[in-house]
């Protein structure tokens, strides 16, 4: 189960690279702009830094679950672990945030949190057993 934790922390951190890259570099692109509902490039120009700086957020969620990862595959399991449920928990903490200030973003928060909550089950799971 540790592994499959590992890999769904992985999964997880994949997605929040990309959001990064949405958020932080292709913001004002036509299909970032569609992927967030966002009608207009004025509209994507007045929110840029504010992306750009949430960009930022995911994009040190994947990296702390990403060095948790690592540091579990070379035996540090207490300091990796700690570093992926941080991260993994995060990302469906805000999730969970996102669900629930609006509640037509159900498919953005279910992308958003599930693989990192399969994680972080699967993870507690394999270093309890």
């Amino acid at each position: 189960m540790v592994v499959a934790g590992l890999v769904f922390a992985a999964i997880a951190a994949v997605i929040h690279v990309y959001i990064f890259v949405l958020e932080s570099v292709t913001w004002t692109s036509a299909r970032t702009r569609r992927t967030f509902g966002i009608r207009s490039l004025e509209e994507a120009q007045a929110t840029r830094a504010m992306a750009f700086n949430q960009g930022f957020y995911n994009l040190f969620l994947a990296v702390s679950a990403l060095v948790g990862i690592v540091l579990v595959a070379v035996g540090a399991t207490v300091v990796g672990a700690t570093l992926v449920f941080v991260g993994t928990g995060s990302m469906v903490a805000a999730g969970l945030v996102l669900v629930l200030s609006n509640r037509r973003m159900l498919r953005p928060a279910a992308i958003q949190a599930v693989p990192p909550l399969i994680a972080i089950i699967s993870l507690a799971i394999g270093l309890t057993a």
